[in-house]
Parts: C-alpha cells; structure tokens; sequence
C-alpha cells in the first residue's frame, strides 16, 4: 500500500524535523575540525569481551553475552570541546545493520549524572535535527557569525546530563544495512534500540546504572513510550533472571503525536479556537465546515483505525481527516506564529527554518565526517541526508502511526513507575497542544483521576512566566507559551528549566 503525496507531506510534518568546568567566558563550540581525533579511552569501557581495532580509528567492543552485536566507538573533537564526546556504531545481526550514535558527556559531573536519550521524530528524521538545532551541546550557525560553523549552545541539556544521540531506525541519518535490511515499525525499531543499550552499557560500563530518560519530539511521540516499553519488558526478564537491568527512569516528550483520536480535534482548537492564537486563524466559512466535519472524522477514525483495524479503511478515514482538516496555507505549520509560503517545496513546513538545510551540508563537509569517522570507508554512501524519505515511506505503507494505540503504553509504564513529563509548545499545529494535553488527560492508568483533579498552574523562568502545568505522581503536562513543535529550539532556557528539575527529582510544582 502506497501513500499519497498529500498524506505524505502530512506525515512529514511530523518530523522534527531523543565533568569539565566550562572555559572562561567560551561563547561557541568548536566544531570545524581541530585536527586528528584523539585517542580511545579504552578505560572507558568494560574489561569484559575482546577490544579490536578498526580503520579510521574505531575501537571494536564485542561483549559475549550478545553475540553478533559489536559496538564501534572513537573519540572526537566535536561540537562540545568542554567534555568527551564519542560516536561510532552498533553493528547489529551479525554485523549487517549498523546504527550511528554520538554520546556527550555531562559538563557538570558525568559519572554521576544521569542519561538522556535524544529520539528523533519523522519517521526517518536524523538525530542531528535535535543534537544541532534544538537542545544539544551546540548550534549549527546560520549566521555566519562564527568562525567554525556553530555556536554554543548554553541551554544544551548536556549542562545537566550525558547525552545520547541515535540515528534510527536504520536507513537514517549515518546509519545503514549492508544488505538492504529495513526497519518498518516502531516495535521492531525497538529491538535494535534495546540492543543498543544493552551493549552501550557494557562498553561504556562507567556508566551502567545510570539513571536513563528517553526523550524526543514530534513522531518520538510514538518511538519513546513503544522503546521504553520494549525496555521495561527485558528488565522485568533480566530481574527474573537475577541479571543487572537497565535504570530507565523517566519519558520525555516535547510536541509528540502520540494518540491519533485527539489528534484532528487538537488540530481544530488550534486553527479555528483559541488553543494557539488570541483568536481563530481560519475563517468563520473554513471552520463552519472543519466542525460539521469533525464528528465524521472522528467517527471513522474511531472505527477503521481503532475499534477493529482495518489498513485500508483507516486510510481513507485519515485521508478524509486530513483533507477537512487542512493546515494554514501561508504559516509555517510548526510554528503559526510565523509565515512561511511555499509549502509543497518545503517538505511541509521543515525548510521553513535555516538550521536543517544547514545541518545537512554541514554534515557532508569531509572535514566534519572526517572527525566523526563517517567517510566514504565507513559509511559507504555519497551524501548524508537530514531526512530519509524512503524510512519514512517504509513506516507509512505499514500505517505505524495509527496502530497500535501509543497512548495505552504510556498508561502502563506509568504503573510500573516510569515517569512521564509531556511538554507542548502552544504555535504548533502539527502536533499541538490541545491534542497532547487531550490524550494525557484522557489516559487510563490508576492514577487518572488524581492527575485529572489536579490544579492547573503557571510555571515562572526568572521571575516571567512560560507555561501551564499540572502533575500528580509520575505524570507531569506543561505547555510553552511562545514556542512552537520545537520548543526547545523556541524558548531554550524555558525548556531546559523544565528538564533541569526534571532529571534533578526537584519537583515541577509551584
């Protein structure tokens, strides 16, 4: 089953598009190259399982107790020069898939501070969109202000935490088969995530037990309950097994499409109410129609996608949706604040911005691949490529994003005691907020009607105020005032206050 261009454009949008005391008065990061990279800390990992070497200057670490997966991993000089950085690969069934990552040591004390996880959305949306343009150590400059190609980023989560970029599934970003393996839902992307940490953490055995948040934005709305899941079911093999498990304490997701029934709902609150905007944004005609089509929507959404799933029927309910439901024409959809024409060679919506265009030549140069170890030798394709439409087009032909239901995950980690901070930029209409604070209000777990009795309250950042937010439990929902589906990208210090409590157990209650 083939989509068509205009749901095609419609999933797109979804992308988003997961201790070294800080030099004196260091405005940016360094990220053109400095010169050869320096030498693996072989300290770093694990003394159990064998060390090999690899061209261009990879360490091999392959554990025993996963046989057929290695991990490839070398130090570099990149985007962060206040701590050690490493990227490299998981080479997975017997060596054929090969998933990239960049890890970044927290600038306050890494041994002892916890891990995020960076999941980027799409499906097929490379890592680098959040590592570069939203919360990571450094930003590409789109200003030509600086003499190396980026900035640095004082709000990068990595203030606070270690962090964890993945290009995932394979076939995004740096990562990719040697025989044309593919990765086409969310749950079978889940194995080779949970493989991944299993053998990070025997590699980087420094850091086993850290405490671990899966975060992301946008279609990570999706990956990040549906990976935790996938981990939280092994700890509870590993802990039947008297074997060590993996510390995942929390989920984080920022503008995430979780539950698709509030999704067209969401949608008309942000074009025809007042869930964005001081006032409507779509005509009084426009949203005459949108509401007398909604229940309909509503109606064979509910049906053909969820009460008994059926591929093609729940197609043509998404197909009709999308079609009564259409986005601004002159806005930028992640952000309607802003007006951005265009759209149909923009990837609707995702070139509004400077940074992933960017991003992606950035990312070609050979000095930087150089130092990341991503040349022709090691990653045998010509171009990098910010966005992958052919995963993309993988996960819409087996309908992931409509099946199964994301949300009931989210419901059950909660009862098994991982926490969950949903936050939402309120200009998105993408993902908005009025469909991500449905859903959580809505979720079914034990804890339900204490967190939907919970008062509203504003959240303040240096004495000014940034959002709405209720919490009960592990559960807490904020929105963003101001920012749109990249909140961090929007308000910076906003969100990372927000993360910094978060991941520091202080509390989100004011």
């Amino acid at each position: 089953m083939t989509l068509g261009p205009s749901l095609v454009r419609s999933s797109l949008l979804c992308f988003v598009v997961l201790s070294v005391v800080l030099f004196a008065g260091l405005a940016r990061a360094f990220q053109r190259p400095f010169g050869d990279t320096s030498p693996v800390q072989k300290d770093e990992a694990a003394h159990k399982g064998s060390f090999q070497s690899s061209a261009p200057g990879f360490a091999i670490f392959s554990p025993p107790q996963y046989p057929g997966y290695s991990l490839r991993f070398r130090s570099a000089s990149f985007c962060d020069p206040t701590v050690n950085v490493y990227t490299g690969y998981l080479d997975v069934d017997q060596g054929s898939k090969h998933i990239f990552f960049y890890f970044f040591e927290s600038r306050r004390d890494p041994y002892n501070d916890d891990i995020i996880t960076w999941i980027e959305g799409g499906p097929g949306g490379s890592t680098a969109i959040g590592m570069m343009m939203v919360m990571g150590p450094c930003k590409i400059d789109v200003s030509n202000s600086s003499t190396n190609g980026t900035l640095w980023n004082p709000h990068g989560w990595n203030k606070e935490a270690n962090l964890l970029f993945l290009d995932q599934p394979v076939g995004t970003g740096f990562s990719f088969s040697d025989i044309g393996n593919t990765v086409e839902t969310s749950e079978d992307a889940a194995k080779d995530i949970v493989a991944f940490f299993n053998v990070f953490f025997e590699t980087f055995s420094k850091f086993k037990g850290a405490g671990l948040h899966l975060a992301g934005e946008s279609y990570a709305g999706h990956f990040v309950p549906i990976f935790a899941s996938e981990i939280s079911d092994q700890n509870m093999e590993a802990r039947n097994e008297g074997r060590e498990e993996i510390n995942l304490k929390s989920m984080i997701i920022g503008n995430g499409i979780t539950d698709i029934m509030t999704e067209y709902p969401g949608r008309f609150e942000v074009l025809c109410g007042k869930g964005a905007l001081s006032a409507p944004p779509k005509s009084t005609s426009e949203c005459v129609r949108m509401r007398a089509a909604l229940p309909r929507c509503q109606q064979r959404m509910l049906h053909s996608c969820r009460e008994t799933f059926d591929a093609i029927d729940c197609l043509a309910a998404v197909k009709f949706c999308e079609s009564q439901m259409p986005f601004l024409p002159d806005n930028n959809p992640y952000d309607i604040s802003r007006i951005c024409t265009n759209m149909e060679a923009r990837l609707g919506g995702l070139w509004c911005y400077a940074e992933p265009e960017a991003i992606d030549a950035y990312l070609n140069l050979e000095s930087t691949r150089a130092i990341l170890g991503t040349t022709e030798d090691t990653f045998p394709f010509q171009n990098y490529s910010i966005i992958s439409i052919p995963v993309n087009t993988l996960f819409n032909n087996r309908l992931d994003k409509w099946f199964p239901p994301v949300e009931l995950h989210v419901g059950e980690l909660l009862e098994r005691g991982v926490k969950a901070l949903i936050f939402t930029g309120v200009y998105d209409s993408v993902c908005p907020w009025p469909m991500n604070r449905d859903w959580v209000e809505q979720l079914a777990w034990s804890g339900g009607h204490a967190f939907r009795n919970s008062a509203w309250m504003t959240w303040e950042v240096d004495d000014k105020q940034a959002g709405e937010l209720k919490s009960s439990g592990p559960l807490t929902l904020a929105s963003v005032w101001g920012a749109g589906h990249m909140a961090a990208h929007d308000k910076p210090a906003e969100v990372f206050f927000l993360i910094s409590r978060w991941i520091n157990n202080i509390g989100l209650q004011f």
